[in-house]
């Protein structure tokens, strides 16, 4: 027990240190959204006031030629009030707020693995990084390059980008993993428990998690291949990664519930793309330079060390739960 209890606190002192450093910069970059897109000339001769139906999502179809005054500056506002919601429900619960749970990692080396959506946050989309930068360095040996689809327009890249995690992981995680998993675990019937279960399938009863997993795996390559096939899609080296992440965000939806998954989600998107398009704007380089600016490895090597911390977490609390079955990460 004190074995165990010195371990997880000298993995959980550095861990909760960059855990707060991470916060940090997810709370500033709320701000900096708001700034590229209503502030800075990220979209060159269009801006915020762009008309929404507009967009090629729109194209051939009879809403673009519709007189609706909406802009793309509107629904940003809107997406970025539904993110800020939740992560301030991510801070304050759902058991305990953000800094109780860091205190309670600081002095008895232990965590409860639902008493705070955003440690959990924070600690799978490290851990999210790490293995998509691997899978990348891998793929790179052997000539496997990552490409994203080609976007005109930086505004509108960005306002796609912080789109993608809601209707992404409503359509993947409510609807292809959520729904089903009410079919197979429920045995209640009502509009009210399946919102709640929708919300957070912990609710369930899972006794057996084969057909869960089986059901995660399966949407996650489902997702991977969504990248590389539909519309303006990646390059055929996104599969795997998309895959994995998939996986991954599947499998944060079963444990943690929907505010996790989605606002990991909305870290790989809206987050990287924040910091990426002001230093685009600040130093006038492009948003593929701005990728490879000093600030962006520097994040990069902040989440591949707290990932590496995570997955640390996670096997000493693995070997050790057979023998202290009270203590959780």
């Amino acid at each position: 027990m004190q074995t165990s209890n010195k371990i997880f606190q000298a993995l959980g002192i550095p861990f909760t240190a960059l855990v707060s450093v991470i916060f940090g910069l997810l709370l500033v970059s709320f701000p900096i959204g708001i700034f590229v897109v209503f502030e800075s000339e990220i979209g060159g001769d269009i801006n915020y006031e762009y008309p929404l139906t507009h967009l090629e999502l729109f194209n051939g179809t009879e809403l673009y030629q519709a007189p609706i005054d909406i802009s793309i500056g509107d629904v940003f506002v809107i997406l970025w009030t539904f993110y800020l919601i939740l992560f301030v429900i991510a801070i304050l619960g759902p058991k305990h707020g953000f800094l109780k749970s860091l205190s309670s990692i600081i002095s008895f080396g232990k965590y409860d693995t639902n008493s705070n959506y955003l440690i959990n946050m924070i600690k799978w989309f490290s851990i999210l990084v790490l293995i998509s930068i691997l899978i990348n360095f891998v793929q790179e040996q052997f000539s496997i390059v990552t490409i994203p689809p080609l976007v005109d327009n930086d505004l509108i890249q960005f306002f796609y980008v912080s789109l993608a995690p809601l209707v992404e992981e409503f359509g993947f995680r409510l609807v292809l993993i959520g729904v089903p998993l009410f079919v197979i675990y429920s045995h209640k019937s009502s509009i009210k428990y399946l919102i709640k279960c929708l919300w957070n399938p912990g609710n369930l009863d899972i006794h057996d998690s084969t057909k869960a997993i089986f059901l995660i795996v399966f949407v996650g390559f489902v997702f991977g291949f969504a990248h590389i096939a539909l519309g303006e899609s990646w390059s055929e080296g996104k599969f795997v990664q998309a895959t994995a992440s998939g996986i991954i965000l599947g499998w944060v939806y079963l444990k943690y519930g929907f505010v996790v998954s989605l606002l990991i989600h909305w870290a790989t998107n809206y987050f990287i793309f924040s910091y990426a398009n002001f230093i685009s704007q600040l130093n006038f380089i492009s948003i593929e330079a701005a990728f490879s600016h000093s600030l962006m490895s520097l994040l990069e090597l902040l989440f591949l060390i707290t990932g590496s911390l995570s997955i640390g977490i996670l096997l000493v609390r693995r070997f050790y739960s057979k023998r202290v079955s009270d203590l959780e990460i």
